[in-house]
């Protein structure tokens, strides 16, 4: 007799360790979704958004053509490289006419310190591609520094 309990109880706590190592249950299935793991979203750096801005308004300007507004991005190290807006403008024009609209395909941040940062980006047409290109915050606005 006492055998006979002693196989049963051994034979429950098997039962037992077995279901009791099994993953959890998967969970009932209801119409409703999963409540977000956070209500609020991440905020965007403003610095960051305000960089990639600029990059963006750069090349659209760059490439529109609409060299009064490129020109205007330069940082005043480059505008005084560059000399002449009127002249900045006819690269600018020779530009858009040899490489048509061209639009920022990917674009990444790869330096921030500061009020210097280094951007890459790239282009539909490879030759167009900019890595690590420098640009500075001058009196809050991100300019064009690579000149």
């Amino acid at each position: 007799m006492r055998t006979h309990h002693t196989a049963a109880l051994l034979a429950t706590t098997a039962l037992l360790a077995l279901t009791g190592c099994a993953g959890d249950p998967a969970p009932a299935k209801t119409g409703a979704a999963p409540a977000p793991a956070s209500s609020t979203p991440p905020k965007a750096d403003p610095v960051r958004a305000g960089l990639e801005k600029a990059v963006r308004a750069y090349s659209a300007a760059y490439f529109k053509p609409d060299g009064a507004a490129a020109y205007a991005t330069l940082s005043k190290r480059c505008a005084t490289k560059a000399g002449d807006a009127e002249l900045f403008a006819g690269i600018v024009d020779t530009a858009a006419k040899a490489y048509g609209a061209q639009e920022i395909q990917t674009l990444t941040i790869d330096q921030l310190a500061g009020d210097m940062a280094r951007v890459s980006y790239t282009y539909s047409v490879p030759k167009l591609n900019q890595t690590s290109q420098p640009w500075a915050r001058e009196g809050g606005a991100w300019k064009y520094d690579g000149c």
